[in-house]
């Protein structure tokens, strides 16, 4: 199996590479940087016409958007192992977390992000609202386990984790401890150090962030 992934600078798409780190999977790493504006370079459309990070190619098939492509992975490679089946007790919960991820947590984050640079109390004070549900729902979850699931650590958590340090960065972690550590201990995680040697850090600089005008 050959597996490209299409990684852009300061993304989210180092999720993916901790997920191939985790499950020990060989890869090509094709970096890409943000241009002035922080967009996606334009060369990014001429692998998908969405031209956003992430993207993965599988035996020459691109995949675009980041849950679709953990689970693909998980499915395909994990055995079960980091990903479930509909079979599984946990299934549905497991799918929850991977929808969650970007469909509210991390729009509440991203609403906060963008109104960095150019402050919009409105925009911003729903964003955080938004993300200080994500948390309290995550800490309600995750008392008594370890991880997100009871099964154990697995591509959930990963996808997770990038909410939870953003959340971390605007100071949204100092209410919920549970998520805290839960985050702790899986950024701890030797798979997870490897994806930021090889992919970079995925914090955005929020100096760098241009004013939106």
């Amino acid at each position: 199996m050959t597996i490209v992934v299409h990684h852009l600078q300061y993304s989210r798409s180092t999720r993916l590479l901790w997920l191939l780190e985790e499950l020990e999977q060989p890869y090509e790493l094709v970096l890409y940087e943000r241009d002035p504006s922080f967009r996606a370079p334009e060369a990014l459309k001429q692998v998908h016409p969405l031209g956003r990070s992430p993207i993965i190619e599988i035996d020459g098939e691109v995949i675009a958007e980041s849950g679709a492509i953990m689970e693909v992975l998980a499915e395909r490679l994990g055995g079960g192992r980091l990903g479930r089946r509909s079979t599984d007790a946990d299934w549905a919960e497991y799918c929850e977390w991977l929808h969650f991820a970007e469909g509210t947590a991390m729009t509440g984050l991203t609403m906060m992000m963008l109104t960095t640079a150019s402050p919009n109390p409105m925009v911003s004070g729903y964003g955080q609202e938004l993300a200080t549900t994500a948390m309290a729902l995550i800490d309600a979850r995750i008392t008594g386990r370890d991880y997100l699931l009871a099964s154990g650590f697995g591509a959930a958590d990963i996808h997770m984790s990038f909410v939870a340090l953003w959340a971390n960065e605007f100071g949204l972690l100092s209410g919920h401890p549970q998520v805290a550590a839960w985050l702790d201990r899986i950024t701890a995680r030797p798979a997870y150090l490897a994806a930021l040697d090889k992919g970079g850090p995925w914090r955005v600089p929020l100096e760098l962030l241009p004013a939106q005008k």
